[in-house]
């Protein structure tokens, strides 16, 4: 923690600074969302000023994800060592200079590397080092907090797209683009301001059974280096799954007749489901533990995604579709739940970015191999599958993890 920041004192946790802290925190994960949906919706225009094909318009968003999932666990040690202060601002500053140099760009090229080393990076930030450096701030409720935060990454999926498509119907792309920025270097760096109070001091005691019932004599336990990577896999094995839906949605609702509106708009649910599906994980995760609400979605998920296999009417697409978002939304925030139970309190940003990178690395790689799988089949069924079995390993690794893992169980000194 950053030695100048000011003092704090135990009894602050779960208490009023607290949850003024977690109001901020999800007014900073929406700001800083703008960098992972923006360049979703200009895709077209940017597409068509440049001249160039779906695959090469593509590249922003991959080199967006790429730095959003380094930045995760590089930004997550720096909160470790020097506190979210000064990461949140610098969050703000690569935001704003990210925006403004694809604004400015005269290729795609450039365009891409704007997108991926200053807003990816940027948007990282505002993500799981917000969460871990928030984890620190709550016991009994930390599950709604961390869970309340990750929904702004939702929350500005709502916010930006609306945003940038009034903006577009008065302007173009490039202005849009600046417009973002502006907004955004007003608008998060006094809210980072707001975050320059240390976490509250905590003191990591003896380990205790994962699974609350005790590890019997002789019981093999996890170190937390192989806990971590267990984690990895298994965030890498969700969101591969979660990515069929999430991405291939509404190309899958145009195969099937329905066109790309009906698409969308089972994706806005997906979304919508998502919110409350971490709202409600978070509030599961505070009565039960993370590990247990990790299970619990990521069987919901897993059967969400058995569901799109026999029923593909337009009523029942939209159904599932509901479904899925209710299940799955919860997951990506509990894996920070789970490291902040089980892992050193003082490591909390790399681990959970790390995690996070894990999840993020799931997405892009899921969203490649579904499409890669309709190529070689001409269906997504084989890739709902593919999709199913990744979760499958998901739910393994979890269960193996209840079963024999070990907790580094924390209270306040």
């Amino acid at each position: 923690m950053s030695s100048a920041a000011h003092p704090t004192a135990p009894n602050q946790v779960d208490g009023p600074r607290a949850w003024f802290r977690l109001a901020v925190c999800i007014l900073l994960s929406t700001l800083g969302g703008a960098g992972m949906w923006a360049v979703v919706v200009v895709l077209p225009a940017v597409q068509s000023e440049f001249g160039i094909d779906r695959g090469d318009a593509s590249l922003p968003y991959t080199l967006t994800m790429i730095g959003f999932g380094l930045g995760n666990y590089l930004i997550g040690r720096l909160v470790d060592r020097a506190g979210v202060l000064l990461p949140v601002i610098g969050s703000a500053l690569a935001l704003a200079a990210g925006f403004s140099l694809a604004a400015l760009s005269s290729n795609i090229l450039l365009f891409s590397l704007a997108q991926g080393l200053f807003i990816g990076t940027g948007t990282a930030a505002t993500f799981g080092p917000l969460l871990a450096d928030l984890s620190h701030w709550f016991e009994k409720r930390r599950g709604i907090a961390v869970a309340a935060a990750a929904s702004g990454n939702y929350l500005a999926g709502i916010l930006w797209p609306t945003l940038i498509k009034w903006s577009l119907a008065s302007t173009d792309w490039r202005a849009t683009y600046f417009l973002i920025a502006a907004i955004i270097l007003v608008a998060m760096v006094p809210l980072a301001l707001l975050l320059r109070q240390s976490p509250p001091e905590r003191a990591v005691h003896a380990p205790a059974s994962l699974n609350g019932s005790g590890n019997g004599p002789g019981k093999p336990v996890l170190s937390p280096t192989v806990l971590q990577w267990l984690l990895f896999l298994a965030g890498l094995g969700c969101c591969v799954a979660m990515s069929m839906p999430q991405v291939h949605i509404v190309a899958y609702c145009v195969d099937l007749g329905y066109g790309v509106a009906r698409g969308a708009d089972m994706l806005a649910l997906m979304v919508a489901g998502g919110v409350v599906s971490r709202l409600l994980s978070g509030v599961l995760a505070d009565a039960i533990g993370g590990v247990r609400t990790l299970l619990l979605g990521s069987l919901a998920q897993c059967a969400a995604l058995f569901l799109y296999l026999p029923f593909d009417g337009l009523a029942s697409l939209y159904l599932v579709s509901l479904v899925f978002g209710l299940s799955q939304g919860g997951i990506v925030p509990s894996y920070a739940i789970v490291v902040r139970e089980y892992l050193p309190a003082h490591e909390a940003g790399q681990r959970i970015g790390l995690v996070i990178a894990a999840t993020i690395l799931g997405m892009a790689l899921g969203g490649w191999l579904s499409g890669w799988i309709y190529d070689l089949t001409g269906s997504y069924q084989a890739a709902f599958l593919n999709g199913i079995a990744w979760n499958l390993m998901n739910i393994a690794i979890i269960v193996f993890v209840l079963l024999r893992g070990k907790q580094r169980k924390e209270v306040f000194a």
